[in-house]
C-alpha cells in the first residue's frame, strides 16, 4: 500500500500528464487540505521528489497568493555529463543509483527494457562477489558505462 508520499507525489504527476505540459503551478495550502495533511508534508514531496537530479526544478513564492512551479526538465548531453560526474563520482550507493535509474527511466532517457536490466546489474545480489567496500566503486564505474551507451544508442 503507497504511502501518502507515495500518493501525492502520483498525483502532482498526473497532473503534469493531464496537462501534457512540462510545468504545472499548484498551491502548497490547497494541496494540503485536499490530501488532508499538513503543508510540510507537501514540502516534503517536493523536496525529496522533484530534485533536480529527478529531472524538475521547483519555483516557489510564499504569502497568500503563493504557489509552486514544478518544471519538468528534459535532458540533454551536458545534464548528462552532469549527472556522470555530479551523482555518480567514483562512488556510489544502490539506494542512489536504483533513484538515478528511475529518474532516467522517467525522463524516457532510457527504456523500461533497460532500465530493468540496470537495475538488476546493479544490484547487491550481482555485485556479492565483490567485497562489500569496493561494490559502490563497481557500482558507478557500471552505472556510467551503461548511461554511456544508452546515450550514444539514442543519439543525444
Amino acid at each position: 500500500m503507497p504511502n501518502l508520499s507515495d500518493i501525492i507525489e502520483g498525483f502532482i504527476k498526473e497532473l503534469m500528464d493531464a496537462n501534457n505540459n512540462d510545468v504545472i503551478e499548484i498551491q502548497r495550502n490547497i494541496l494540503a487540505q485536499q490530501f488532508d495533511c499538513s503543508p510540510s508534508q507537501i514540502n516534503y514531496v517536493l523536496t525529496t521528489r522533484f530534485t533536480n537530479d529527478r529531472g524538475y526544478v521547483i519555483e516557489s513564492r510564499r504569502g497568500g497568493g503563493g504557489y509552486i512551479r514544478i518544471f519538468k526538465v528534459h535532458s540533454s548531453e551536458d545534464e548528462l555529463k552532469r549527472i556522470l560526474n555530479e551523482n555518480i563520482g567514483d562512488s556510489i550507493t544502490l539506494n542512489k543509483s536504483m533513484d538515478l535509474v528511475n529518474a532516467l527511466s522517467e525522463r524516457d532517457v532510457i527504456t523500461e527494457g533497460e532500465k530493468a536490466i540496470m537495475q538488476s546489474v546493479l544490484s547487491d545480489r550481482v555485485l556479492n562477489i565483490v567485497a562489500y567496500e569496493d561494490r559502490n566503486k563497481l557500482r558507478a564505474y557500471l552505472l556510467k558505462e551503461m548511461i554511456l551507451v544508452s546515450v550514444e544508442d539514442n543519439d543525444y
